[in-house]
């Protein structure tokens, strides 16, 4: 039996298009979602996903602006210009990219983003909020993933989930979506001991764990659906996931390919996320 890949770029496609019609409905009724994007210093793999942020905003009819500031920028300046996007009435969303130069502290960046406008959903209340189940902005990429498996169809409700890797970015928020969809979660990482002998169990396993193609054919259950949210190069250079696919192929059941899959269902909910920003902006008047 080799594993179903799943084609990411035929989800990303159909989501992005409902989230297209759904931005020219608001249009129509004088709504235009909008996202500011900050970058500060000259990373290049941050430039690269800044770039498809903005390609994407426009693909789907979102106005967006990117604030480009050198790597001297300083942490007042820096928040000087969150506090004044926090007011601009146009802009309903609000992402600085990470990572920060040293020198800016990213807590207090983040903190001072309006939780309204937070779609990165990293501010403490709308990170409470998932922990509570309150109903609010959802993390990218771990919402990004629940919609792959429900795109797919891969029943959740009563199945064993694991998460490899226990980042605030994606670990942890991760393992609360899976929670909320009644699956029984257990997360591993660094320190687990018999690290297969758990992720054999799985019936979801979610690899995110930034090493290079760790996850082999004896860490997966025969049938399981593998989500790959590795982002590495190999010793090639060339771009792969956290799970040897070829490895993994026969065993597992379905597979994301890296790239082409998690990463563009980012932004495709970080697309979402404005959107639904701007629609709780326009219920409650704006948010400063």
């Amino acid at each position: 039996m080799t594993a179903q890949i799943i084609n990411g770029k035929e989800l990303v496609r159909s989501i992005r298009e409902e989230i297209k019609q759904e931005v020219q409905e608001m249009a129509h009724e004088g709504t235009q979602p909008g996202l500011a994007v900050v970058l500060v210093g000259e990373d290049p793999a941050s430039s690269v996903y800044v770039r498809n942020k903005a390609k994407a905003c426009e693909e789907v009819g979102i106005y967006s602006e990117v604030h480009k500031l050198p790597a001297e920028t300083t942490e007042l300046e820096l928040l000087t210009l969150i506090g004044q996007l926090n007011k601009d009435e146009k802009i309903h969303g609000i992402l600085v990219q990470l990572p920060l130069p040293k020198h800016i502290d990213e807590d207090i960046v983040i903190d001072s983003i309006s939780v309204h406008k937070d779609v990165d959903c990293f501010h403490p209340v709308n990170v409470g909020n998932l922990v509570i189940g309150k109903p609010g902005m959802l993390p990218c990429t771990p919402s990004g993933v629940i919609e792959i498996l429900h795109r797919m169809e891969v029943p959740l409700a009563g199945k064993h989930a694991v998460v490899i890797g226990r980042s605030n970015i994606v670990g942890k928020p991760m393992a609360l979506l899976l929670l909320q969809e009644h699956a029984t979660v257990t997360i591993c990482h660094s320190r687990t001991k018999d690290l297969a002998e758990i992720t054999k169990q799985a019936d979801v396993l979610v690899a995110a764990v930034g090493r290079a193609k760790m996850i082999k054919r004896e860490h997966v259950k025969e049938g399981a659906v593998v989500i790959d949210v590795g982002m590495n190069r190999d010793e090639h250079g060339k771009l792969c996931g956290d799970v040897d696919l070829d490895d993994v192929l026969e065993t597992a059941g379905m597979i994301t390919p890296v790239p082409g899959c998690v990463g563009p269902m980012t932004i495709t909910m970080l697309l979402k996320n404005t959107v639904a920003a701007a629609k709780q902006a326009g219920a409650y008047g704006s948010h400063s």
